[in-house]
């Protein structure tokens, strides 16, 4: 560990030359892909001239290659045999996405980052006991590709992917069972993994806070205890990532009451693991650079363009946001993941998620982007003293009765003081960090104050639940500059 520390501290010091040579690394390797025939890999020797040659992707231009593979054809995007592929949820369209997981990407990406986030934790907390107790891993499920002749590849939620190929000895060190872990049904799941890690002695949790969340709630309650700390004495850690954490927090400190508990944030996805929280001090996290991704950033008035300009590291700058670009040891080529991030740092390079690119509300200029949305409410809940489970919000369109706005859903498991103070609060908080919203909303001549709806404990999961989204990588998307969600939650409501 600590030798991967000095690594780390290599790449934060040296970050061009290292991104330098994973890009040289990446075309070298794969010039010999049809990908790589198409766009003539082998005399590409500079990060402008790729740019010019290679065009910015979105899963559809990729999705014909990622097609034919899963039907059995191999060294389309990458020359080394694919077998595995991460399925994504789709939180932004309702398709699917199948994302390919290469065996570099498994053993350089994927594995890496797990093993630097327990180098990171135990450099910081040098006397923690993790490694006295298990982990418990909460994760999705795998399926046999029934695309490949040879029935030889498979999918599914990334974190199934990553738990099917974990070496033996890391199987022994984590909870529960392989076999409850990677089950589909995510009710009948959720009560196999209440069963079967009640009377373990979880030190550290990995999962996403949502499904954690259902998880301790169903312990504590088949415990009769009051908190989880009475059944888990020793736990001390939570890994999280996938959702921002901040509207959790005062949730998690009624579950798990305790001081000493440590909070560690990741920035992973089906195409990689991009960011780990390496300060005890800060929820900023560090950009890992030497996972064999190579980054570039959009800046965010070009998100929309059909060929937007594009920056490498060396070029962002302080407090920008910026849509996040990969090339990756999987044979993803200038893919735009639809995560949207910010510099807080450019020595060493450290970003914040700042949302999705398509998990936005415009519909009147106000550019409201997730972690507005995620700071606001986090505000108006401390202020208020409540406490929530999920949330999402769309806009109010024109009528010829009224003006525009920002309609939301909120699933309270602690109600405020006061909702009429709650929405005032939220609307405050969003103009002071959103300008846009703060001229839209003068004197109401754009947006009218937000409306406000308080939904019953699970109205979300049912939601989910409906969609066929329980468990594994599934979200609840936050923000949307449509209406599509926002009804169809509302529907359930008034029911």
């Amino acid at each position: 560990m600590r030798k991967r520390i000095h690594q780390m501290e290599l790449f934060m010091k040296y970050p061009h030359d290292v991104q330098k040579e994973i890009f040289t690394k990446l075309l070298n390797t794969a010039k010999d892909t049809e990908f790589g025939r198409k766009y003539d890999f082998k005399n590409i020797k500079s990060y402008d001239q790729y740019k010019q040659t290679v065009p910015v992707q979105a899963y559809e231009a990729l999705f014909p290659y990622i097609e034919r593979r899963m039907k059995g054809e191999q060294k389309l995007l990458w020359p080394t045999e694919i077998k595995w592929f991460a399925k994504s949820s789709g939180t932004t369209n309702a398709r699917s996405k199948f994302i390919p997981v290469s065996a570099e990407a498994l053993d350089d990406c994927h594995f890496k980052g797990g093993k630097d986030l327990i180098s990171i934790y135990v450099n910081n907390n040098p006397d923690t006991q993790m490694f006295a107790g298990k982990g418990l891993a909460i994760g999705g499920s795998h399926q046999v590709n029934e695309l490949d002749p040879k029935h030889n590849s498979h999918y599914g939620d990334v974190s199934a992917v990553i738990m099917q190929n974990l070496p033996i000895w890391a199987q022994f060190i984590r909870t529960p069972s392989l076999d409850v872990a990677l089950m589909d049904k995510w009710e009948e799941k959720l009560e196999k993994m209440a069963e079967s890690t009640a009377n373990e002695n979880v030190t550290n949790i990995s999962g996403v806070p949502t499904w954690t969340i259902p998880l301790i709630q169903r312990i504590k309650e088949m415990k009769g205890v009051k908190n989880i700390l009475e059944v888990w004495p020793n736990l001390e850690v939570f890994f999280h990532g996938a959702v921002a954490f901040g509207p959790y927090r005062s949730l998690f400190k009624q579950l798990i009451p305790s001081d000493q508990m440590n909070y560690v944030e990741t920035y992973t996805a089906s195409e990689g693991f991009f960011g780990i929280q390496d300060r005890s001090d800060s929820d900023e996290l560090l950009l890992m650079l030497d996972y064999g991704i190579f980054y570039e950033f959009i800046p965010y008035d070009e998100i929309q363009n059909e060929r937007p300009k594009t920056l490498g590291l060396h070029e962002v700058e302080l407090g920008q946001i910026y849509a996040m670009v990969i090339s990756t040891n999987a044979g993803l080529w200038r893919y735009s993941i639809g995560d949207t991030i910010k510099f807080t740092s450019i020595s060493p390079f450290r970003i914040k998620i700042a949302g999705r690119t398509k998990h936005f509300i415009n519909a009147f200029g106000e550019e409201l982007v997730v972690e507005n949305a995620e700071s606001a409410i986090t505000d108006a809940c401390e202020i208020t003293g409540a406490v929530i489970e999920n949330f999402t919000a769309a806009p109010i369109h024109f009528t010829n009765k009224s003006g525009g706005g920002h309609e939301w859903i909120i699933e309270f498991q602690k109600c405020p003081d006061s909702m009429e103070r709650f929405a005032v609060i939220l609307d405050e908080k969003l103009r002071e960090v959103n300008s846009d919203y703060d001229a839209k909303r003068y004197k109401d001549i754009a947006l009218k104050m937000p409306i406000l709806h308080s939904a019953k404990p699970g109205t979300f999961y049912e939601w989910m639940k409906k969609r066929g989204k329980l468990g594994g990588q599934n979200k609840v998307p936050r923000l949307a500059n449509d209406r599509e969600y926002l009804d169809d939650i509302l529907a359930m409501i008034k029911v």
